[in-house]
């Protein structure tokens, strides 16, 4: 049904009335607060004050592009009086676009870095970190992180801390921002629901330590798409207490895949479930679709699909491990273990860097079952070898597949 004249003319006034009252929100510019953005001379105090300011009041955060902004350590720190905050460097390009744009902001906070920001190159200047994280949001509601500029956090200096942090953020939006060379996890969402993340670029030399991409962590509600990430670990890790994850078109690698987990390390118990990736490409990547548990462990990691899948030369395209540990040499065996089941794959193709394409590695005690995988062709990348695959513990089905798993019927 096509909108009536007179529904048509609602919008465009409620539009219009939005835009006029954009046009008296205050704008707080961290220059006007004493950053000089000339990449030598630390801007975290002006970006402290603007973000008090923008938090107490309402407004717009702004911070230019064409400069470079050194922080040190910033925590941005809420509950904020204002849903009306936003970051914001660059204009809409159209009057149209202006009025979505502010329609759209209206219902959220908004954070817009189109310059770029980056970390101090001295190992002492990261002291005072809050949970050893270098940018920290905690406790603000419908804030929206946006813009075309960079995010590097010179992590080839040191491998201990986070880049990227947001704790208790609900209603949150990540979009169009490059993140670079961060010194462990580039992004952390950690208990906030309702998050929309989207078109970043994430990059990290390959051989880089624990350089995920995006870490979600005892957070529902949360999508990823449209994402490039090339880093030294996880492209994306969904951690314990997980559920409701969608993964839309990423492409991953170099990286270690996407992994729901690990999960139950130390005998603790893990809980992930509702996880659907679909739709996304693994580029000479260690792993691709991968679910990883700790022995000891207990909990479940359930209704998992992966559909839509393409790989090249990925050593490991798909593989369940129940038996993940880091130190291979000092792990025991144990009893215990969280339990896997409800996994599906359907339409995974392309090329595996080993002959072993398909690993299925479960536990004894806590076998994975209700396998099922549809439609999937792995060839080998390695010329004359044939690509196969191994299974331990599990249960399932298979239909139209290559290459064909034992255990499954």
């Amino acid at each position: 049904m096509r909108p009536s004249e007179a529904q048509i003319l609602f919008v465009v006034i409620s539009l219009i009335a939005f835009a006029l009252d954009f046009g008296n929100a205050a704008l707080f510019n961290v220059m006007n607060y004493g950053a000089v953005g000339d990449g030598k001379h630390d801007d975290a105090k002006a970006f402290v004050e603007a973000w008090k300011a923008v938090c107490e009041f309402g407004g717009v955060m702004y911070v230019p592009e064409g400069r470079n902004f050194l922080l040190s350590p910033v925590n941005f720190q809420g509950p904020c009086n204002s849903t009306f905050i936003h970051i914001m460097v660059s204009a809409p390009s159209s009057l149209l676009s202006r009025w979505m744009r502010i329609f759209f902001l209206k219902l959220n906070s908004w954070v817009q870095i189109s310059g770029n920001v980056m970390a101090p190159n001295d190992k002492g200047a990261w002291k005072g970190c809050t949970e050893d994280t270098w940018l920290y949001f905690s406790n603000i509601k419908g804030l929206m992180v946006y813009g075309s500029g960079k995010i590097n956090a010179n992590g080839e200096l040191w491998w201990e801390n986070n880049a990227l942090q947001f704790v208790r953020c609900d209603g949150l939006n990540l979009n169009g921002l490059t993140h670079l060379n961060s010194p462990r996890n580039h992004i952390g969402i950690h208990r906030s629901n309702n998050v929309n993340i989207s078109q970043l670029r994430i990059i990290a030399p390959k051989d880089s330590p624990n350089t995920d991409g995006i870490d979600v962590s005892c957070s529902t509600n949360v999508t990823i798409s449209r994402s490039i990430i090339q880093t030294g670990d996880d492209c994306i890790a969904i951690n314990n207490g997980s559920s409701d994850i969608r993964i839309m078109g990423i492409s991953c690698g170099p990286g270690h895949g996407i992994s729901v987990g690990s999960l139950g390390r130390d005998g603790s118990y893990a809980a992930v479930e509702r996880i659907f990736v679909t739709n996304c490409n693994f580029f000479g990547s260690q792993n691709g679709v991968r679910i990883k548990t700790w022995q000891g462990g207990s909990g479940y990691a359930r209704d998992i699909h992966f559909k839509n899948i393409t790989l090249k030369d990925v050593k490991n395209p798909i593989i369940i491990d129940q038996f993940y540990c880091i130190d291979q040499n000092h792990c025991e065996d144990q009893p215990s273990a969280v339990e896997v089941s409800h996994v599906s794959y359907e339409a995974v193709y392309g090329s595996s860097a080993n002959e072993k394409a398909i690993q299925l590695s479960c536990s004894k005690s806590k076998p994975c079952t209700n396998i099922q995988m549809f439609k999937i062709n792995i060839i080998s990348a390695i010329h004359g070898e044939k690509a196969y695959a191994t299974c331990n513990n599990a249960k399932g089905i298979e239909s139209l597949i290559v290459p064909r798993v034992p255990c499954l019927s």
